[in-house]
């Protein structure tokens, strides 16, 4: 049995303890100054409450933080305050260079494991995978945690922050297509033609991110789709409606200049043309 200090149970963070308990381990947590809400979240998951965080962190191998992205690094320099000398796992939506910064300020006897979750909190017959980063040995105590439980650990590689650019990668594509088609619904509805949009979606086959060997065809056409972004931003503008997306995606769009109506080309060129500003005269 491994004792756990779960720093902040949160819907992700409660569900995450649970499936630790059921594999058999001690999840500590400290109530102090917390919700009725937490507490009920604590409970339920089979969590123990600590009277303090000195106690429990002294109890404890293993600490996980899952709280808000913007919370992450004073939650570490709480931690590291105490000199806690375990391994300690950010499981935080942040970026690798945030990551960096939290591997850096924790107490040099530790342990830092970079953690992304994907997927809905686990149980209640919901999986999610956990993937973690760095030192091998930390990293086989963490997954030795969720050993046959809902939460599937899989390894994002041996470099911290790698797990948390995935979360990045993965986040920029799902975050901003959810807030994309709102803005498209919106659109639709100011005119009349929502169920229509609907309807046209239905029939689409979307697989485009689980498909990145589509991208070179995306990037030949860029030239012609940049202008018709611009379209759909004075659409956007004269239904009262954010333009900010359609703008930046034309932004984008202008990287691919230089592959202009080229469908041979590799995706490894193309990607490495967004991350190149120059631009081509058209």
């Amino acid at each position: 049995m491994t004792t756990v200090t779960l720093l902040h149970p949160g819907f992700m963070g409660a569900a995450v303890a649970a499936q630790a308990v059921a594999a058999g381990h001690e999840v500590l947590w400290v109530p102090e100054g917390r919700s009725g809400a937490t507490h009920s979240r604590a409970r339920k998951a089979g969590a123990t409450a600590c009277d303090s965080l000195p106690e429990a962190l002294s109890r404890s191998a293993v600490v996980l933080s899952i709280c808000p992205p913007q919370a992450a690094e004073d939650v570490a320099a709480t931690v590291a305050a105490h000199n806690f000398c375990g391994v300690y796992v950010d499981a935080n939506a942040i970026s690798p260079q945030r990551m960096q910064r939290i591997a850096e300020s924790i107490h040099p006897g530790s342990a830092v494991v970079d953690g992304a979750i994907f997927g809905p909190p686990p149980g209640d017959e919901r999986t999610a995978r956990l993937y973690l980063a760095g030192d091998s040995s930390a990293v086989d105590q963490v997954e030795s945690l969720f050993t046959d439980t809902a939460l599937h650990v899989r390894r994002a590689g041996d470099t911290v922050g790698s797990a948390s650019a995935l979360k990045m990668a993965f986040a920029s594509y799902q975050k901003a297509a959810r807030t994309l088609a709102g803005v498209a619904h919106a659109l639709a509805d100011a005119h009349g033609v929502g169920d229509q949009l609907t309807a046209e979606a239905e029939v689409m086959v979307s697989a485009i991110l689980s498909d990145p060997e589509y991208l070179p065809s995306v990037a030949a056409r860029a030239w012609r789709w940049a202008p018709e972004m611009g379209e759909i931003a004075d659409t956007l503008h004269a239904a009262n409606l954010p333009t900010d997306l359609a703008d930046a995606t034309a932004e984008v769009m202008c990287r691919w200049e230089r592959d202009k109506d080229q469908h041979d080309l590799r995706v490894e060129e193309v990607l490495a043309h967004l991350r190149n500003q120059v631009k081509f005269p058209g």
